[in-house]
């Protein structure tokens, strides 16, 4: 298998760190800034290129790991479609016309081409699902989420004004809403949306909104208010309540835990998560991402798509989530 990684900023290395932590070793990478091909060439050791075309004729992958911008995103997977080549795609906020038309344009297709879902892979969404799922709280009825970063501190090398997270349709928080509810909705289903307020409240330097405020109605009646931000520092912010109908859960980022109580429990059941590995100058373990990368070459491995947990799909109607959402705020 040879993975030909497109984009070789901060996601990009990481990915290929992931490959090479899964054995991986015929790898390439392509960035038209030479900044970046230099750095991933040498802390890699990987061959670059500075040119897509360039690349496929030389390396010649049958694997694409796309990790631009997210509107650089539809570009590549097309192209990958055309080339018949397999793709991985990192997390989108934009063109959700053009993730479903690739939607369907892979069916019947023995092509994995599948979007990320990492947050399915951190050990605090893990817990929950199978905590919800073993019905340890009953009946799921009301859900409040508050999550968020300052903006700034997700690269302290760089100006947000060189990164993508400054512009409006790829704003750091509108990008975090579908981030977000794609391992929400994977536990409570397809939500109803009911209102929305997004703005900034800030003075950052970036035209985008800083903060969401969504409220949703999950299937069988779950309430859930969410609040996406990019405000909270000196550290990031993670919260999660949960209210049963035979007990509650809560999920703590400062803490780093999960903690249940049932009906008729004397105490709160406690799980501790791990903090896993982190790499110099990131935020988040390498662990769930390595994890969501071995599932990715293992559907190709075995020729089956459903190995991954998470499709087009599913993404096309989160962004169609995203922008009901932001419709709603607009109405106001």
């Amino acid at each position: 298998m040879k993975l030909l990684v497109i984009g070789l900023g901060s996601m990009g290395k990481r990915r290929a760190r992931n490959l090479q932590a899964l054995k991986h070793s015929a790898l390439a990478g392509f960035d038209p800034r030479a900044d970046r091909r230099k750095e991933a060439s040498s802390r890699y050791g990987i061959e670059t290129f500075d040119s897509f075309d360039v690349a496929l004729a030389t390396f010649k992958p049958n694997v694409l790991v796309i990790s631009t911008g997210p509107s650089l995103h539809m570009e590549y997977a097309h192209q990958a479609l055309k080339l018949g080549l397999h793709c991985f795609i990192e997390a989108s906020v934009v063109e959700e016309a053009r993730v479903a038309q690739l939607a369907e344009l892979i069916k019947g297709s023995k092509l994995v081409m599948v979007p990320s879902c990492t947050m399915h892979y951190f050990p605090g969404p893990a817990a929950i699902r199978k905590i919800v799922r073993a019905g340890k709280i009953g009946k799921p009825l009301n859900i409040n989420y508050l999550t968020g970063q300052f903006l700034p501190d997700w690269h302290p090398w760089e100006s947000i004004q060189d990164f993508y997270v400054s512009k409006r349709e790829t704003g750091g928080a509108r990008e975090i809403v579908p981030f977000e509810l794609t391992w929400l909705n994977e536990i409570f289903g397809d939500p109803e949306p009911l209102a929305c307020v997004k703005t900034k409240i800030t003075d950052m330097d970036a035209d985008i909104d800083d903060i969401y405020h969504c409220l949703l109605r999950y299937p069988n009646g779950p309430l859930a208010n969410i609040t996406i931000e990019v405000l909270s520092r000196p550290r990031a912010t993670r919260e999660l309540h949960i209210i049963g109908s035979e007990g509650r859960l809560v999920f703590s980022g400062d803490e780093n835990c999960v903690r249940y109580i049932s009906v008729g429990d004397p105490d709160w059941t406690r799980i501790d998560l791990k903090a896993g590995t982190i790499e110099k100058g990131y935020i988040n373990p390498e662990e769930p991402y390595i994890s969501e990368m071995a599932d990715f070459l293992k559907a190709i491995e075995v020729a089956d798509p459903k190995v991954f947990p998470n499709t087009l799909e599913s993404d096309a109607r989160i962004l169609g989530l995203l922008n009901n959402l932001e419709k709603l705020s607009a109405a106001k």
